[in-house]
C-alpha cells in the first residue's frame, strides 16, 4: 500500500501550526464535500483523504508517530513500543469537524494507527463527525432592518425562527449554532451561517450608521433664514436655516441615523444637504423685483 503525505492533502507546511491546520481542512472540506458534488467520486475521495489527514495532524500523537516514521511507516511498531504510556489511537471519544460521513479511511492509515482489520470496523463505529456547515442568503430592505424583527425560513425542508437585529449591514454574516447539517455517530451538528441582501428603496443613503439626505431649500429661506420641515427615516423634523446659507450647506441632526447593530436605543446621525432651489414660472411682478435687487446689488447700496 502506498504512502499518504498528509501535509500536501491539506496543502501546508510541515511545521504548520494547529490553526493553519484546521483553517485548511475547513477550506477544502468545504469545498469538496459530497453534499456540494453529488455523483462526483473523484471529489468523494479527496474529501475522504482530507478527513484522513485532518485527523492524524490535529492529534498530538498521532502526528507525532507520523512525523517521525513518514515513509518507513512500515516500522511503526518499534515506535509503539517505546512509548512506555502509549494512548489507545482508535479512542472512541476522538472526533474532529468533519461534515457530516461516515467515511473510509485509507489502508495506510488502519496500518499505522487502527492495528488490525477487527478494530479497524469497531473504531470507525465510534468515530464522532461534525455536521455540514450550511449557507444562506436572506434578502431584506433597508426599512425591514430598521427595527429588529423575527423571520421563518425554510432551509432544506426544516423551519428555523430567526431574529434579524436592528442595524445589520448588506453583506453581513451571522452564524447559528447547531442549526446546519445533522452530526454522525453522536458528533455534534454544523452551523448555520445567514448572509444578508439589503436593498434601499428610500431617498436616504447609508454609510454605516449614518444616513445622508438632500433636501431642497428655496432661495427666500436661504437669504433671509428661517425653518423647514424635513422627512427623517422614521417621522419628520423642523431644521433651522441661518440667514445667508450657501447652496449645499449640511446640517447633522443627531441620533436620526440608523440604528447601532447589537446597541439598543443607539442610533447613528442623519446628514442632511440643504441643495438651493431656483424659481421657475417667475411673474412679471417677480421680475422686476429681482431685476430691482440685482441692480441694488450692483450699485453697492
Amino acid at each position: 500500500m502506498a504512502f499518504i503525505d498528509y501535509y500536501n492533502v491539506l496543502g501546508v507546511d510541515k511545521k504548520a501550526s494547529q490553526k493553519d491546520i484546521k483553517a485548511a481542512y475547513r477550506k477544502l472540506a468545504r469545498k469538496y464535500h459530497p453534499d456540494l458534488n453529488p455523483n462526483d467520486e473523484s471529489a468523494k475521495k479527496k474529501f475522504q483523504q482530507i478527513n484522513e489527514a485532518h485527523m492524524v495532524l490535529t492529534d498530538a500523537e498521532k502526528r507525532k508517530k507520523y512525523d517521525q516514521y513518514g515513509k518507513d511507516w512500515q516500522h511503526a511498531d518499534e515506535f509503539e513500543k517505546a512509548q512506555q504510556h502509549r494512548r489507545q489511537s482508535t479512542s472512541s471519544g476522538h472526533s474532529f469537524s468533519g461534515a457530516g460521513m461516515d467515511d473510509d479511511l485509507s489502508d495506510f492509515f488502519w496500518s499505522m494507527f487502527g492495528g488490525n482489520s477487527g478494530s479497524r470496523g469497531s473504531s470507525r463505529q465510534h468515530v464522532k463527525y461534525r455536521g455540514q456547515d450550511l449557507n444562506a442568503t436572506l434578502q431584506l430592505t433597508l426599512r425591514d432592518v430598521y427595527e429588529s424583527h423575527k423571520q421563518l425560513l425554510t432551509l432544506n425542508g426544516k423551519k428555523i425562527r430567526l431574529t434579524v437585529p436592528a442595524g445589520v449591514e448588506n453583506g453581513q454574516t451571522i452564524k447559528i449554532k447547531n442549526h446546519g447539517g445533522k452530526g454522525v455517530n453522536g458528533g455534534p451538528n454544523g452551523d448555520l451561517f445567514i448572509t444578508f441582501e439589503i436593498t434601499n428603496n428610500t431617498p436616504f443613503k447609508r454609510i454605516g450608521n449614518d444616513l445622508h439626505a438632500t433636501v431642497d431649500m428655496d432661495i427666500y429661506t436661504a437669504v433671509l433664514g428661517g425653518e423647514i420641515t424635513v422627512n427623517t427615516f422614521d417621522g419628520k423634523a423642523k431644521i433651522k436655516i441661518k440667514p445667508e446659507t450657501p447652496n449645499n450647506s449640511k446640517v447633522k441632526l443627531k441620533g436620526k441615523g440608523f440604528p447601532i447593530y447589537k446597541s439598543e436605543g443607539k442610533f447613528g446621525d442623519l446628514l442632511i444637504t440643504l441643495q438651493l432651489k431656483t424659481p421657475t414660472n417667475l411673474s412679471s411682478k417677480e421680475k422686476e423685483l429681482f431685476t430691482e435687487l440685482s441692480q441694488i446689488r450692483s450699485n453697492g447700496n
